[in-house]
């Protein structure tokens, strides 16, 4: 995937490897380059592009924030403000927003499987059934106000305050799992990351 820098020991990746990875297109890391919003921090020496672990958490940043509907414009102003708030938050909302789509997607599949029942037992479903098809649709298709992003994060910290110990203890449990599932590559880049998060 990445190499390494031989200057200060970091890994870095190829404007290639990092659409790869990331499941991005090369054109959107070039055209975050070009407008100023993900640049990669050096090139080599045949002037190709390499991100280091800092423009990767730069890049997550951009992207969590598209997918809470901000533009390309209003996410510079949020980064370069240095408001975007704690990396940790940002993925405690991501996680919120993907609960929520799941739970929005999971409606619409019920629904589909019913309309579909329906379909089987009586033929065309009604004008009535269809609207609250395409209702479920657009449900799952929803951008997210920062209201709505906040309720959410305001109930998970409500959700998280009435965790039994019990509870805690097995989300512990879960975290060493996936501490121990990691690569040394991938628990030296956490350990990197920690001092720089806020």
């Amino acid at each position: 995937m990445g190499v390494l820098r031989a200057s200060t020991h970091e890994v870095t990746w190829s404007v290639g490897e990092l659409a790869a990875a990331t499941g991005l297109t090369v054109r959107t890391l070039h055209h975050y380059d070009e407008i100023g919003l993900v640049r990669p921090s050096w090139r080599s020496p045949a002037g190709h592009r390499r991100y280091a672990a800092a423009e990767v958490r730069r890049l997550h940043r951009v992207v969590a924030l598209r997918g809470f509907g901000f533009g390309l414009t209003e996410i510079a102003a949020l980064l370069d403000a240095q408001e975007a708030g704690d990396v940790r938050e940002l993925l405690r909302r991501q996680l919120d927003q993907v609960s929520d789509r799941i739970a929005r997607a999971t409606a619409l599949r019920d629904r589909l499987g019913a309309v579909l029942e329906r379909f089987d037992a009586a033929g065309d479903p009604s004008a009535a059934v269809l609207v609250r098809l395409i209702e479920g649709m657009t449900a799952v298709e929803h951008t997210y106000t920062p209201e709505e992003l906040e309720r959410m994060a305001a109930a998970r910290r409500e959700a998280a305050a009435r965790w039994s110990p019990q509870e805690l203890q097995e989300m512990g449990e879960r975290r060493q799992a996936m501490w121990d599932a990691m690569t040394p590559e991938e628990r030296a880049e956490l350990q990197r990351s920690r001092p720089a998060l806020p």
